[in-house]
């Protein structure tokens, strides 16, 4: 680095003081940047730096021989415009009667040829005086009151930090990196243009206007481009904008020009942001038209969205429909006529007997420049100028103390850091009535057009403006587009679309792809139980308690409430079983009913045997109480009659178990057990064991009943209304009670099952205790692990399927006797003596 410096010293010592000698006329004054490209002596001198060529020869020091001579070529005839706009305003100022009376302004406008060497160069020899003549003079002061330029950021940067320390003011007209607002490293700089900061943020606005979350950038590699990608890329990851792809190059880097180029044809975005430089737009848009990569929209920034140079028959398919923002188009009269036209009417005058200037007979090449007008007509950066050079009159018209009747004080010596401090107070207005003015940090207010690439009727390309922006303005009213006035790419109607995932719909969410920016996500289906009306949505809400996410997962909707009601076809058979059960327990009754003298019925213990017909009647019905919408009556009932209505059931069938046993005992000598179990004592016993079940009930009942429970666990998406138990230790009192007098019941009955007789009721009883006993041990993991209703129906099934256990086992073949065999119903036959 240290060597660098010392050869960048080197060469500026060599050329600014004179040690090698250079001959210059002014034939070849354009071609070389030796010397100021055009001067005029004045009482108040004011430097100019532009790049009127854009190449400069490269320059090779060997160290043994002097340094060959610099040459410049390429011209810049947009800069070189620049150039005439100060000559204009410098001329208007002079002619000014009011404005710096009786002082006249003079100028030195020097051409860096596209180099931030030459820029340096250009710096010292404003800062030592150097005459057109080329001897060297240092005066210890300042030639130069202050300096405008320069174009690119980067070689302004290299302008101001070189005069920074001696305080000359520096005035860009399109320097609008970011960088150069810092008032501690450039103190004395200002900018008749807006600071990127603005630009920018205005460029992720635009972005996020349109819904491209999905961007390429390019910029190029230097302080506009980096600085100004920098801030774009912070603002738009705030707006919610991913980029693709950064990709930047330099003018002098055509193999990183090609990376980008290849980087842009493999991309999936559809937008660009191009804050780019002149040349490097110029540049990646030569390749890009050889390429034939089209479909692009392109965002672009002030520095080329309106540059005619950028217009050729190839172009269109690649910039067409181009949004951009641009420096507002100012009108300067009398400007237009004094410019390209005007010039070539000086120098090279069309006529008999007229002889053309040296300048006109050495550049004769250049007349085919003659009818350029690039930014003419617009005057976009040239009024930049323009006020630039009036800022500088005002400032220097307060220092020199002028008045319109006095003049000013030619007396008084002004130094460059008091015209720094009058430019920071300065305020006036242009013959357009445009305010000029500077913020603190040196810039001008950010003012945009919105523009537009599109072609009009005659084939020719405008850049027509779409809306503003006006950093003046309150929120809300800084930004105006007028999107029907767009031409999109390929002149469509649509904006096109640049998107990594497409939105996600209303019952989905985004769930980002690993490894890829936040734009890049899969939209996943909500889970159940949650929803999501938005677009885009991060996460799915969780509907409440009672409700449950429909069938698309974008609304909330009551759960279904299912229970056992009347209406399904389930209860519908199980009511019919319930009811054919109750008719054919009546059937019975009836029969035995009309039998009761026969000895069949009489030897069954009839009074027991309707007990039970009714009980069985009574089990039937308690099945209905199941069915049907859980309250807290029908909760404590449906229980407690499931429980009492069994227990008189196996009561009346262990009586007659009883009864059995001990009629067979009372035929044995000597035996009067009967006299112990009589009808009294059968009747005693029922009741004994039906209170006992009744206290049960009663006990479960008053420490904690049953009552109707949302059961949400079971099922998330529906709330199953069912009886929850209150204490289970109640209702497993109820059945475990029922299961021991059935188990009493079916030891008794399987023991007198071999008891002498041709109809031995025990042997009826015990498979009817059998057939009881399976369903209700069954029954428990069937009810336990039944969901929903169906745990309701496994207990009403179990309740039918055990009272037709006990009806058909108990009375089936007494009826069958009765009905079809009535010769077998004889007490003789019932001895076992027929």
């Amino acid at each position: 680095i240290l060597l660098f410096y010392y050869i960048l010293l080197l060469y500026i010592y060599y050329y600014n003081f004179g040690l090698v000698k250079n001959n210059h006329t002014a034939s070849d004054i354009l071609a070389s940047p030796e010397f100021p490209l055009l001067s005029k002596e004045g009482e108040v001198m004011i430097g100019g730096v532009f790049s009127i060529h854009s190449k400069i020869s490269e320059l090779t020091l060997s160290f043994t021989e002097t340094p060959p001579r610099l040459t410049c070529s390429s011209v810049n005839l947009r800069e070189f415009r620049f150039a005439q706009t100060m000559i204009f305003a410098i001329s208007e100022i002079n002619q000014n009667t009011l404005l710096l009376p009786n002082i006249s302004v003079g100028y030195r406008i020097y051409d860096n040829c596209g180099s931030t060497l030459s820029s340096m160069r250009a710096a010292m020899a404003l800062m030592n005086g150097e005459e057109l003549t080329g001897g060297p003079r240092c005066s210890g002061q300042s030639a130069v009151h202050a300096i405008i330029g320069e174009s690119e950021s980067s070689s302004t940067i290299v302008l101001t930090r070189t005069i920074g320390p001696f305080k000359i003011p520096v005035i860009s007209h399109s320097a609008t990196c970011e960088c150069l607002s810092s008032r501690e490293d450039f103190p004395s700089f200002f900018r008749t243009i807006a600071s990127d900061l603005y630009q920018s943020r205005a460029l992720a606005h635009l972005v996020k206007h349109f819904g491209w979350s999905w961007v390429g950038t390019v910029n190029s590699d230097s302080d506009y481009g980096n600085n100004g990608m920098a801030i774009f890329l912070a603002a738009a990851k705030e707006e919610g904008v991913c980029v693709e792809y950064t990709e930047k190059f330099h003018r002098a880097q055509p193999e990183k020009l090609m990376k980008v180029v290849e980087v842009i044809q493999q991309s999936t975005a559809r937008v660009i942001v191009a804050f780019m430089a002149h040349v490097e737009m110029n540049n990646l848009l030569e390749q890009m038209s050889l390429h034939n990569i089209t479909g692009r929209q392109f965002i672009g920034v002030e520095a080329w969205i309106t540059a005619d140079s950028l217009v050729t028959p190839s172009s269109f398919s690649v910039l067409g429909g181009s949004l951009g923002f641009a420096v507002q188009k100012a009108n300067v009269s009398g400007l237009n006529d004094f410019l390209i036209r005007g010039f070539w009417d000086r120098e090279c005058p069309v006529g008999k007997n007229v002889v053309p200037t040296e300048f006109c007979k050495n550049n004769h090449d250049l007349i085919k420049f003659k009818d350029y007008d690039d930014d003419v007509s617009e005057l976009r950066y040239s009024s930049n100028i323009y006020k630039a050079l009036y800022a500088v009159a005002f400032s220097l018209h307060k220092e020199l103390h002028c008045s319109g009747s006095q003049g000013c004080d030619t007396t008084r010596k002004i130094t460059p850091w008091q015209v720094v401090e009058s430019l920071k107070q300065v305020n006036f207005s242009i013959k357009n009535g445009e305010q000029v003015w500077f913020d603190s940090t040196g810039a001008a207010v950010a003012r945009y057009e919105v523009v537009n690439w599109q072609r009009g009727p005659d084939g020719s390309v405008h850049f027509k403006p779409v809306g503003y922006y006006d950093a003046s303005l309150p929120m809300g009213q800084k930004f105006l587009l007028k999107t029907e006035d767009i031409v999109w790419p390929g002149e469509k109607e649509e904006p096109p679309v640049s998107v990594c995932s497409t939105s996600c719909n209303p019952g989905t969410h985004k769930v980002l792809q690993k490894g890829k920016p936040v734009c890049c996500y899969d939209c996943v289906p909500c889970a159940e139980g949650e929803i999501n009306n938005s677009t885009d949505a991060i996460g799915c809400n969780k509907c409440p308690e009672e409700y449950w996410s429909n069938r698309r997962k974008d609304k909330c909707v009551l759960k279904i409430v299912e229970f056992l009601s009347f209406t399904d076809a389930m209860s519908q058979i199980l009511v019919f079983f319930t009811l054919f059960g109750i008719v054919l327990t009546v059937a019975v009754a009836a029969l035995f009913l009309h039998n009761k003298d026969t000895p069949l019925v009489k030897a069954n213990n009839s009074e027991l045997s309707f007990l039970l017909l009714f009980s069985l009647t009574l089990c039937f019905l308690c099945s209905l109480t199941f069915i049907g919408r859980p309250s807290h009556w029908s909760c404590m009932l449906r229980h407690t009659a499931f429980g009492i209505t069994f227990v008189l059931c196996i009561s009346c069938v262990l009586g007659k178990t009883i009864v059995v046993l001990m009629a067979f005992r009372a035929t044995l000598p000597g035996s009067n057990v009967m006299k112990w179990f009589g009808p009294v004592q059968q009747r005693l016993s029922v009741l004994a064991f039906t209170l006992i079940q009744v206290l049960i009930c009663v006990l479960w009942l008053t420490i904690n009943p049953p009552f109707p429970f949302k059961n949400m666990e079971h099922y998330k998406e529906k709330i199953i209304l069912e009886c929850a138990l209150g204490s289970p230790v109640g209702f497993w009192a109820v059945l475990g009670y029922i299961g021991l007098l059935a188990m009493l019941c079916f030891v008794l009955a399987f023991l007198g099952r071999n008891l002498p007789d041709n109809f031995n009721e025990a042997k009826f009883i015990t498979f009817s205790m059998l057939i009881f006993c399976a369903v209700w041990i069954t029954f428990i993991p069937a009810y336990v692990s039944s969901p929903g209703k169906f745990t309701v129906a496994v207990e009403i099934f179990a309740i039918l399927a055990s009272s037709y256990g006990i009806l058909f086992c108990i009375f089936a073949p007494k009826c069958f006797i009765l009905v079809f065999k009535p010769e077998l119903n004889t007490k003789k036959h019932l001895m076992g003596k027929g």
